[in-house]
């Protein structure tokens, strides 16, 4: 893909109705892009069905959820929930008497990790563990879903899963330093992608964040064809992230936070959309604008692609709704700042000829330079400190809005998909919160 394909219009639902089955695979926690997606599905009057990760119990073993853990999983949800374990990955499976891949990555150090040598037999007994367990778990949930959906139902899967980072102490020491270190503190990512330890993390990205929507595909496969053969209607949608266009001066230009690792794995579940597109089944990958969400506040510098947001959303129309989130974020920052200068510190920032080296869509995912990590940290550092509440922040705000319109934008693109990879930049989020709260 030599450049973003990006959705030009807003679509109306006009397929899923009132009674049709919306299917979350992948479990709701906290902050994130999902709530926006199901809220859609909600308003559409669809009913909604979860599944779960499980838990696991103290001898790392995976379970399912107790039957107080479900009820709140399914208050927090809005529906039922398959209770049947969906973890995702390989790091904590191990064939019986051996080490898991997390314990391997534990005998590493932070002085140590960059030589040491894992065993590659081992992992991939690990990985094959993994997968078959992970199989087995969705034609599970297959066989209970089926007999959750009445004939002639139009029925909605939403792809979420996503991550991969094995729990390993001395990995969090690692990245904090390849995503945040500035100074003697700094480390190259390419280092990280280099070492075996990276080799291991990116396998277990793809298991996460991409086979996964290929395994979802594949275990559907037989409900897909008896929906539609009832008269029904299946659509298959995926998070993805490969940058966004935002506005930068006067236009819309592609960037991207840099380094982002798990940018392999999501170009790997862009090639699963397009595949199955290519078979006849409506799935799509969607791109979504970079928000903070828990697992993305490892990464310091989200926000410096997000506030140009508020910029997009005067040139998109304006309105009393825009102006009100103008004065709702200048009203976090400290009484001697203006919300026009932190703007204007950001375009610095994407115009810096540091940053401009990064906007190579084809390079994509580039490795990170100390002067770069520099600039994002530091001007981020920046931003940070001139708010009121360090919990408290702009982009947490313009976060909100963003996993709202996101999701009002992939529900209705999804009754007629017109690509497997599309990109939701800000001009078409701008339009969309704009339309929705005028």
């Amino acid at each position: 893909m030599k450049e973003s394909n990006p959705l030009t219009s807003i679509r109306e639902n006009s397929v899923f109705k009132e009674g049709d089955i919306f299917v979350l695979f992948g479990e709701l926690f906290g902050r994130g892009y999902a709530t926006g997606l199901i809220n859609a599905a909600k308003e559409a009057g669809m009913t909604i069905i979860g599944v779960t990760v499980g838990r696991r119990d103290d001898t790392n073993a995976l379970r399912p959820l107790t039957d107080e853990e479900l009820a709140e999983a399914e208050a927090n949800l809005g529906g039922k929930i398959i209770n049947v374990p969906l973890m995702a990955g390989f790091d904590m499976d191990a064939p019986e008497g051996e080490k898991n891949p997390t314990d391997l990555v534990n005998e590493m150090t932070i002085d140590t990790w960059q030589e040491h040598k894992l065993d590659w037999d081992l992992i991939e007994r690990c990985r094959e563990i993994g997968v078959n367990r992970f199989k087995t778990s969705v034609a599970e949930v297959m066989t209970q879903l089926d007999a959750m959906i009445p004939a002639g139902k139009n029925v909605f899967f939403a792809h979420t899963m996503a991550g991969g980072i094995p729990r390993a102490k001395v990995f969090m020491a690692i990245a904090n330093r390849v995503y945040k270190g500035r100074g003697k503190r700094y480390m190259s990512s390419q280092s990280l992608i280099d070492s075996d330890l990276g080799k291991l993390i990116l396998q277990n990205f793809d298991e996460v964040s991409a086979n996964t929507f290929g395994h979802l595909l594949e275990a559907s496969s037989d409900l897909r064809a008896r929906i539609e053969g009832e008269g029904g209607q299946v659509r298959y949608t995926a998070y993805g992230y490969h940058g966004t266009r935002i506005l930068i001066g006067d236009e819309y230009r592609w960037q991207t936070y840099t380094n982002y690792t798990q940018g392999y794995a999501k170009k790997r579940l862009e090639g699963i959309a397009t595949e199955a597109w290519n078979n006849g089944v409506k799935a799509t990958v969607f791109n979504c604008p970079e928000i903070r969400t828990n697992s993305s506040d490892v990464f310091a510098g989200i926000e410096l692609s997000l506030v140009p947001l508020l910029s997009a959303l005067k040139k998109e129309g304006g309105g009393d709704w825009v102006d009100a989130q103008w004065a709702a974020c200048q009203a976090l920052l400290k009484d001697d700042v203006s919300l026009d200068s932190v703007l204007q510190t950001v375009r610095a920032y994407q115009q810096d000829p540091v940053m401009v080296t990064f906007s190579d869509f084809e390079a994509w995912p580039m490795p990170n330079s100390a002067e770069q990590v520099d600039k994002t940290v530091g001007t981020s550092q920046d931003i940070v400190a001139l708010h009121k509440d360090r919990k408290a922040l702009v982009s947490d705000l313009l976060s909100t809005h963003v996993v709202n319109a996101t999701g009002q934008l992939m529900f209705g693109e999804a009754s007629a998909p017109s690509a497997p990879v599309l990109w939701l930049d800000h001009d078409i989020v701008a339009q969309q919160l704009i339309a929705s709260n005028s």
